[in-house]
């Protein structure tokens, strides 16, 4: 495929008839799964590198310890490790994990309702200066746990956009984030919606080394 990049910007209309098409063919997507928004914020958290059915797995123990609070988690520090286990790199993401819920617990008393009160520019800067929390993992907190408009950005979102030449695959993160939110309407259950059906897209047709272009919902209809 050609790597010949659009130089001009992406019509909102284009990023639209994307969704359109994604939306229609795949339905909504029920996306993050978590019973609480506590329950997503750890889910974003421990996603990182791994599949979600391992973090599935990782959240039911965490479940089954009776330990889903961030006060009692916290608390039980010294068992996160283990409990973590399935998701992969344990002993690094107990660490994130823990330096998360002390940043939680102490600035917001791990409610999740104060928290949300606060801008979305100042809570993203919080959780990146958090260690091992990047821009990918705290948008999907601020969207999906604390209903914040902001929309996520993922591997997925960069082969997609940058195979059908609408954006350059190493584009800045935040510059790819910009050309989503400065040309959708800025609706957190589009944002949501949208984010969902591109991961679902890469999965099962964007796929990293055998694309199924032929079969495609997107290709060659915009």
């Amino acid at each position: 495929m050609s790597q010949k990049i659009r130089k001009k910007k992406i019509p909102s209309r284009d990023l639209l008839k994307i969704y359109k098409l994604l939306y229609d063919t795949f339905g909504p997507q029920h996306w993050w799964p978590g019973e609480t928004p506590f329950e997503i914020m750890i889910g974003a958290i421990l996603t990182q590198n791994t599949n979600w059915n391992n973090v599935e797995w990782a959240i039911n123990n965490i479940k089954q310890a009776r330990l889903l609070t961030p006060e009692s988690l916290l608390k039980a520090r010294k068992r996160i490790p283990l409990l973590i286990r399935p998701s992969g790199f344990y002993r690094l993401k107990a660490q994130r994990l823990i330096e998360f819920l002390e940043y939680f617990v102490e600035n917001y008393q791990g409610r999740v309702e104060l928290m949300a009160k606060k801008g979305v520019q100042d809570l993203r800067k919080e959780l990146l200066s958090i260690s091992g929390i990047g821009k990918e993992t705290a948008d999907s907190i601020l969207l999906y746990a604390l209903k914040k408009p902001i929309f996520v950005i993922d591997a997925y979102t960069r082969r997609i956009f940058s195979r059908h030449k609408l954006i350059d695959y190493n584009l800045a993160y935040d510059d790819i984030r910009l050309i989503f939110e400065k040309n959708l309407p800025r609706r957190i259950q589009l944002f949501n919606e949208y984010h969902a059906l591109l991961v679902r897209l890469g999965k099962e047709y964007c796929k990293k080394n055998v694309p199924l272009c032929n079969t495609c919902p997107v290709h060659n209809k915009f």
